[in-house]
């Protein structure tokens, strides 16, 4: 290992679907990440890895958005992201581009006053405004806030994210290695599994029937001798009215959510993939610390 090779833990902060999951994917170079147009998409840290070779490994931690709670399932996610601000050596702050400072922002920014950590400002979607723009939302966020860099990126169309990389190994600590090379994440294959059935879910449902779903996985077993998993997984929702429609007319929407997910498991798992699909309902689950606990949200986790 070289004498400067650099390792530590970055957290990617902001509100609800500004853009933190989708730059975590295109950053590690594949989906880990589950992404929607959605708010609330990721609720657990989900940890990813980025090694260079020459320069060293950034692990990043993608946290489900900081916003108001309104249930338990909303304390829980606000107190993931908030409980990571002090553990880490670099805080990733996403923004939309924009003067205008909300009371969302300045929530994040009382946080942020709050820790000695770094905190790198990226103004993300930078694609979407003029050039000239750019300066006056640079101008408005640095009087708000004494930021380390100011970095404006566009995860999606992946602008600017090599200067995003180098600020970032610019204020790690000098350190060994946390993984090896070939690591991209710390989560098991069941839940990425699981998640992707929920991103599949959130894309094709309706605004209001998302927030309500978890899934979880019954089965994952590889056929013995074949190149074929065996997935069964059960979509859980909070209303009987829910169920129908997530099923849809004929079963045509469960089809939908199951075919979408088959073919993106098969290109993560470089494998056959048969994916059954079930629908159960467990009414308001997200107010329950047990049925939290049973879907993967654990609040003795944090």
């Amino acid at each position: 290992m070289k004498d400067n090779f650099k390792s530590g833990f970055v957290t990617i902060i902001g509100r609800p679907n500004v853009g933190k999951s989708t730059l975590m994917n295109h950053l590690i170079g594949q989906k880990i990440a589950i992404t929607s147009n959605k708010p609330q998409t990721t609720r657990n840290r989900i940890q990813t890895v980025y090694t260079d070779m020459e320069r060293g490994q950034i692990v990043f931690l993608d946290t489900p958005g900081i916003h108001q709670a309104k249930n338990k399932l909303g304390e829980y996610m606000v107190n993931v992201a908030e409980h990571t601000l002090s553990e880490v050596d670099v805080i990733l702050w996403l923004v939309e581009p924009s003067t205008f400072i909300g009371a969302g922002e300045q929530h994040i920014i009382k946080q942020l006053k709050k820790t000695k950590t770094p905190v790198i400002l990226i103004i993300n979607k930078v694609d979407t405004v003029g050039r000239e723009k750019i300066l006056e939302y640079i101008d408005a966020y640095r009087k708000v806030f004494d930021f380390a860099e100011i970095v404006p990126a566009s995860a999606l169309r992946e602008q600017n994210l090599d200067t995003v990389v180098d600020v970032i190994f610019k204020y790690l600590p000098y350190g060994p290695m946390f993984y090896d090379e070939e690591t991209v994440t710390d989560q098991p294959e069941r839940a990425i599994v699981a998640e992707i059935i929920r991103e599949k879910a959130l894309h094709d449902l309706d605004d209001e029937i998302p927030h309500g779903i978890a899934v979880y996985i019954d089965r994952m077993k590889e056929r013995r001798g074949q190149n074929i998993i065996d997935i069964d997984a059960t979509i859980v929702c909070e209303r009987d009215s829910h169920k129908g429609i997530i099923i849809g007319k004929g079963g045509s929407m469960l089809k939908k959510i199951g075919s979408n997910a088959r073919y993106e498991m098969e290109r993560l798992l470089d494998t056959q993939v048969n994916l059954k699909l079930w629908v159960k309902v467990r009414k308001d689950w997200r107010d329950s610390e047990l049925m939290m606990k049973n879907f993967g949200y654990n609040k003795d986790d944090i």
